[in-house]
């Protein structure tokens, strides 16, 4: 073989080739152990120095250049194997294509979702807050007494003597108001964590709380407000009823139930207008301002809409529990 010209003679026999075998009987040809390359760097041995550095520059690069052509004739190969692959094929255009399942949201994700919007559009803001909180902000300063039963361990999750896993959404209520002035219009929502298990509680649940402070608030707007949120989620106008009931927060307070279609009246929320003691405590005129608040447990409202008599089922990731929600007329 000519020395200038190896390279030249090496790419007219590769790109000769059709098959890999081929291509691989010329790589072991000219690179291999026995291979051209290789016995020139063998030839090279006795020479001096200079002539040795000066052979060693030509033959590495002529190594590299077949090297690259034998990789490109190889990637050219494959491709017009899979060209002819593909071209040889039949195919039915008219069959139908591939189904790809698609996941969907979580059914307490969505009713979150759904709350949240409908409250955004009448004026209220979302705001989020810690779920590890301290005595203060998750009892204290909502009016709750010293000996109520929530406070012990039979009921709330605690991490030391201050503090512990928030039992309701109300301590973000308490922050804002700290931190605001009012008229304050909010809505909370998150996990919260209390000490029960059955097929009505779960160690953990979501919570959606809301609260107005402002000069003119009246008990009325808490009613009004609530009314027009209850026909909205149930998407019909249905028969409520407000029946007085005790929160340490509230005063006066109120349950609100509605009447379902077996003429069972069901508990939905608790609500109220917000404490003087608790607005006593965060610093704001008592005696200025008003305001009222409420709650409701989200997984209270999906268990109603979807007929459901065990909370736990959302918990479970049973795929065939979760792929099947559809709207329908419990109430």
């Amino acid at each position: 073989m000519l020395f200038d010209n190896i390279v030249v003679i090496a790419k007219k026999e590769i790109y000769a080739v059709k098959n890999i075998n081929d291509l691989n009987k010329l790589k072991i040809k000219y690179l291999g152990k026995k291979g051209y390359i290789t016995v020139q760097f063998l030839s090279i041995k006795n020479l001096n120095k200079k002539e040795k550095i000066k052979k060693s520059i030509i033959f590495n690069k002529q190594k590299k250049q077949i090297q690259t052509i034998i990789i490109n004739r190889k990637k050219e190969i494959e491709l017009e194997k899979n060209d002819k692959k593909f071209l040889n094929q039949k195919i039915d255009i008219t069959l139908p294509g591939k189904y790809i399942k698609i996941g969907s949201e979580h059914p307490i994700k969505s009713i979150i979702n759904e709350i949240e919007d409908f409250f955004i559009n009448i004026g209220f803001k979302i705001v989020t807050g810690p779920e590890i909180e301290d005595v203060y902000h998750n009892f204290d300063a909502l009016n709750i007494s010293k000996n109520h039963p929530i406070r012990k361990e039979q009921d709330t999750f605690w991490l030391d003597k201050n503090i512990l896993l928030r039992t309701q959404t109300s301590n973000i209520q308490i922050r804002t108001m700290k931190k605001e002035k009012p008229p304050i219009r909010i809505l909370t929502s998150g996990k919260v964590y209390r000490n029960d298990y059955d097929s009505n509680h779960t160690p953990m649940f979501h919570q959606i709380e809301g609260l107005f402070i402002d000069k003119k608030v009246t008990f009325t707007n808490l009613k009004g407000t609530l009314s027009l949120f209850l026909n909205f989620f149930f998407n019909k106008k249905y028969k409520i009823r407000f029946r007085p009931s005790y929160f340490p927060f509230t005063e006066p307070s109120l349950e609100v139930d509605i009447l379902n279609k077996n003429k069972q009246w069901i508990e939905v929320l608790g609500a109220g207008m917000v404490h003087p003691n608790v607005l006593k405590n965060i610093k704001i005129n008592f005696s200025k301002y008003y305001g009222f608040a409420f709650g409701l447990g989200i997984e209270r409202l999906a268990m109603l809409r979807y007929n459901i008599n065990d909370i736990r089922l959302f918990y479970e990731n049973d795929i065939r529990f979760l792929k099947q929600f559809k709207f329908n007329n419990f109430i």
